[in-house]
């Protein structure tokens, strides 16, 4: 009899560690420690995965509420911001969806704006020196100047966005350089028309982009 109590015993003390460490393993905390950790990797590895479409989001948005308040200071050029509002509209909408296209509207777009108002205009400057004359005078004589500076910059943000993300495509194929050089092209042709039709004084910039010199 006490042989058999003696076996039941040690059976039972074998068994405590093994219940504690089930315990340990199982306990509420630790379990929402174990659920939380993954949790929270994949919702950091997500928002890194929409940092690029964030870029173009934002810099397109901003670009087209650019647009628009310099619509609203001059008349005639309304009908032109508005169709060259489309391009982003079109980059942002395709961007979100990783869609190499919108990668490349993007970058064609902005991208141009860009160079062109550094080489072939004096835009850009011309809204530093607004800037720089409004800090040390406290009076802004040229506001719709010193627009020139968020503008380029929100196009800058496109321009990393679309490069950013489209670097991160899984299925990249040479063809794409082609497929991006069309889209330029038919990107820089829209933009081109729509001067042509609505203000074609400003024309004159695509002659002054292939010559490209600072101020």
């Amino acid at each position: 009899m006490k042989t058999v109590q003696q076996n039941t015993l040690s059976k039972d003390k074998r068994q405590k560690p093994a219940i504690g460490a089930s315990f340990i393993a199982l306990s509420p905390g630790n379990f929402l420690v174990r659920a939380c950790v993954p949790s929270l990797i994949m919702q950091t590895e997500h928002t890194q995965s929409k940092t690029p479409e964030w870029f173009i989001m934002v810099g397109g948005s901003f670009f087209i509420l650019v647009l628009g308040v310099s619509a609203s200071w001059e008349a005639d050029i309304r009908w032109l911001h508005f169709f060259q509002a489309w391009m982003y509209i079109a980059a942002i909408a395709l961007g979100l969806r990783r869609n190499r296209w919108g990668y490349f509207i993007g970058a064609s777009a902005a991208g141009l704006w860009d160079y062109a108002n550094i080489f072939a205009t004096t835009f850009f400057f011309n809204g530093l020196q607004q800037l720089s004359q409004w800090i040390h005078t406290g009076h802004l004589e040229r506001p719709d100047l010193l627009i020139a500076i968020p503008a380029w910059f929100s196009n800058l943000f496109v321009v990393i966005g679309c490069f950013w993300g489209y670097s991160r495509r899984p299925g990249k194929a040479l063809g794409d350089a082609g497929k991006f050089l069309l889209t330029f092209a038919l990107t820089t042709g829209f933009f081109a028309l729509d001067m042509f039709l609505f203000q074609p004084r400003y024309l004159g910039l695509f002659p002054r982009m292939l010559h490209p010199h600072l101020p």
